[in-house]
Parts: structure tokens; sequence; C-alpha cells
């Protein structure tokens, strides 16, 4: 990533999840068919993480804040559920979903 300008951009949990959308993306490649479905789901999910991070980073409340970095983590969590998904449905190999 270029040089800082907001005020997320310093926070490692948002380089992070920028790079695991990046990795989201390119393994999603190669899921269509039957696992289109779970695949566009990851997809969203994993792009509300970085986003809620970047809000509520933005939010001058900590009561605003905390909600929005929460959404973000239900949005991890989700990810990782949606993966599982993906393994046992022999979308994904499991060294591809941790």
């Amino acid at each position: 990533m270029t040089e800082p300008i907001f005020g997320h951009d310093r926070l490692d949990v948002y380089r992070l999840s920028i790079e695991y959308v990046s990795a989201a993306f390119d393994v999603s490649e190669s899921l269509s068919g039957l696992h289109r479905h779970p695949r566009d789901q990851w997809l969203r999910a994993a792009q509300s993480i970085p986003l809620n991070i970047a809000e509520g980073n933005g939010k001058r409340s900590l009561k605003d804040r905390a909600r929005f970095f929460d959404i973000a983590r239900g949005s991890a969590f989700e990810c990782a559920a949606i993966q599982d998904v993906l393994v046992a449905s022999g979308g994904l190999d499991y060294a591809y979903s941790r």
C-alpha cells in the first residue's frame, strides 16, 4: 500500500484485511457452479471487513466505533464459516481455508 493518508490506513488490522480481500478474490476465481453462491457471499463478507474498520475508525463516538468494529469482526467470522462450507462441499482445499 502507499503512504497512509487516513487514520485507518495506519491500522495493521486494516492493512491485513485488505490483503485478505485480495487473497479471497484470487482463490475465488476457481469457484463456479454450485460454489458460486458461497463464493459471492464470501467476497461480500470479506469486503465488509475493511469497509467497516475504515468507517468505524472515522467515528468520534466510542460506541459508534465499537459497533462498526464489531460488525467487521462478525464479517471475519462469517468468512471463516463460508470457507468451512466451501471445504466441506469440495470447493476449496483445506490448505486455502486457513
